[in-house]
């Protein structure tokens, strides 16, 4: 029998705040769509014959080349060290994820710098080779599509391993058993009974890499691709034209529908169902050749995708510093920055999390939680929306704040100005609906695994709704919350879309002067806001590790 809950206006509040996050969620999608209408139908016209053709089919190909190659290695890997033991495997477990600290502009500025042909790589090569004259000899260039799409899977393919690789580890021993019993070889197992197991896996990593590819704007710009995330930032920034890069940014937010449409489709017929505690695989033990080809195979995208990159961006580094040309206050002032905006986002972002996670479950207990469960599902979608879409959407919905807000304040005599565009607020509200989605999930789980009984206790005791948050599940939910505000800190260090289009004039974040380096060519200049940005990603890499390590220890004491 259900315990009667009272609602106290406390609880109503919390209650409220759901929906209310939700609609700031839901409100730059409004106002894009508000913004594109703005345009007149030539525009219309001229973009859909002009800029989409040409930058979609850019867009496609690319998601198309770094999905499979994402899904290709992330998968691969993800089996041979599961299902395969291997001298380095228990190393290499781990350290397939660190490239996830590289975001994909900056190895695409390494790869630049490093492939250049006057660069350290084609320079070695000739003197190998004994040609002074460097168009003598030349790599092809990196600038290109295929180099684009390679040097992006690189970094990204550990989306896939990180989801595949929990799903091996949790699958039954004795499926696989017994394939092998009724006569099918190892590749055979991996094909018929892994492959179609971990598909939901699968899927979900390759999303998330396709969600990033789309994201991505710095990498592709470098590397020469015109990309439907390149065309919203050109014209809005170079042709001031807000209409126009709405317009385009709609045509991305449909290939995000169509993405997430496409993996609910695949899997809409597909249950799982395994033993409560399944016993996992045993590593089959490979000898000689074997293994070698094994620990070189997982190995090369470490290597690439980490280890050069970031050697390379030390040891740039190591120059600047050693000629007294390193931390100038420039960057000192675009690091600071970067961590005041990343540290209150991250407070805001973990205070809003909560609030929604905190609102479900207290609806929850009275049984009337739809409103605040669809809230849920609203505040989340953040993440999937590009950040170049989400900071066109913000302009229009900030506008109308601006005017709101100026309408009040000249009543009290303040003279007309912009409160909220060109602020550090902005760039600060965008971290927080772009990351929302990693505080809720974290708060959510967080709650799931504390028993409904303590809230009972706490209302018993007397305890209202904000006074049970903060002295019964606040202590308890302090490692969830702690490794969602790391993420979210990272995440807002790296974030380069949103706040190349929002930032205050004159406002630097080690993101923007990297992307500002890079731009004129100046590759030597950015290797100490990109080194620094690595360290910050290797934080939440670190703090993967450690929970894959962990569930596989569990899985083999299961």
């Amino acid at each position: 029998m259900p315990v009667k809950v009272l609602d106290g206006g406390g609880e109503r509040l919390w209650r409220a705040s759901s929906p209310l996050i939700a609609l700031l969620v839901a409100l730059p999608l409004m106002a894009l769509a508000w913004q594109a209408a703005q345009g007149s139908v030539g525009l219309w016209s001229h973009i859909a014959v002009h800029v989409l053709p040409r930058a979609s089919l850019n867009t496609l190909l690319l998601l198309g080349g770094v999905g499979a190659l994402s899904l290709l290695i992330g998968t691969g890997a993800a089996w041979l060290v599961t299902a395969y033991d291997f001298p380095g495997r228990g190393a290499m477990s781990w350290a397939l994820l660190l490239p996830l600290a590289v975001p994909t502009y900056i190895v695409a500025y390494t790869y630049l710098d490093l492939l250049h042909p006057l660069g350290p790589v084609q320079s070695a090569l000739r003197a190998l080779l004994g040609i002074a004259d460097p168009r003598g000899f030349r790599l092809p260039d990196v600038r290109s599509l295929g180099g684009c799409i390679v040097l992006m899977a690189l970094v990204l393919y550990p989306y896939v391993y990180l989801s595949t690789r929990a799903m091996f580890l949790t699958q039954a021993a004795g499926l696989l058993e017994a394939a092998r019993t009724l006569g099918v070889g190892r590749r055979g197992v991996f094909v018929r009974v892994a492959l179609p197991l971990a598909r939901p896996a699968i899927a979900i990593g390759t999303v998330l890499v396709l969600l990033e590819t789309l994201n991505d704007i710095g990498a592709s710009e470098f590397l020469g691709v015109q990309t439907l995330t390149v065309q919203v930032y050109t014209t809005w920034i170079t042709r001031s034209d807000l209409p126009g890069a709405a317009q385009i940014a709609l045509a991305m937010l449909l290939i995000v529908v169509l993405l997430v449409g496409v993996e609910r489709y695949g899997r809409r017929r597909q249950r799982y169902f395994v033993q409560q505690r399944p016993r996992p695989m045993r590593p089959h033990r490979l000898r000689g050749a074997a293994a070698m080809l094994a620990l070189f195979a997982v190995a090369v995208p470490v290597v690439l995708g980490f280890v050069l990159p970031a050697l390379h961006l030390a040891w740039e580094t190591a120059i600047r510093l050693r000629q007294g040309s390193g931390l100038s206050p420039q960057l000192l002032s675009a690091l600071a920055n970067t961590l005041q905006v990343a540290a209150l986002a991250t407070a805001v972002t973990l205070a809003a999390g909560l609030a929604v996670a905190w609102a479900l479950r207290l609806a929850q207990a009275r049984r009337r939680a739809r409103l605040q469960a669809i809230s849920l599902r609203v505040a989340g979608l953040g993440y999937a929306i590009p950040g170049t879409v989400l900071a066109i959407g913000l302009l229009s919905a900030l506008s109308w704040g601006d005017g709101a807000i100026d309408a009040v304040m000249r009543g009290f005599g303040h003279p007309p100005r912009l409160w909220l565009m060109g602020t550090a607020a902005a760039l600060v509200l965008a971290y927080v609906l772009r990351f929302l989605v990693i505080a809720i999930g974290s708060a959510e789980a967080g709650l799931a695994r504390i028993s409904p009984s303590l809230d009972q206790a706490a209302r018993g005791l007397g305890r209202g709704a904000t006074g049970m948050l903060a002295g019964v599940h606040l202590p308890l939910l302090k490692p969830a919350l702690a490794a969602a505000a790391l993420l979210v800190f990272v995440d807002a260090m790296k974030e380069l879309p949103a706040t190349l289009m929002l930032r205050p004039l004159g406002f630097e974040t080690l993101a923007t002067w990297l992307y500002a380096d890079a731009a004129r060519g100046a590759y030597e200049e950015g290797a100490i806001a990109a080194l620094l940005i690595v360290l910050a990603g290797l934080l939440p890499v670190v703090l993967l590790a450690r929970t894959g390590t962990r569930l596989a220890h569990e899985g083999g004491a299961a």
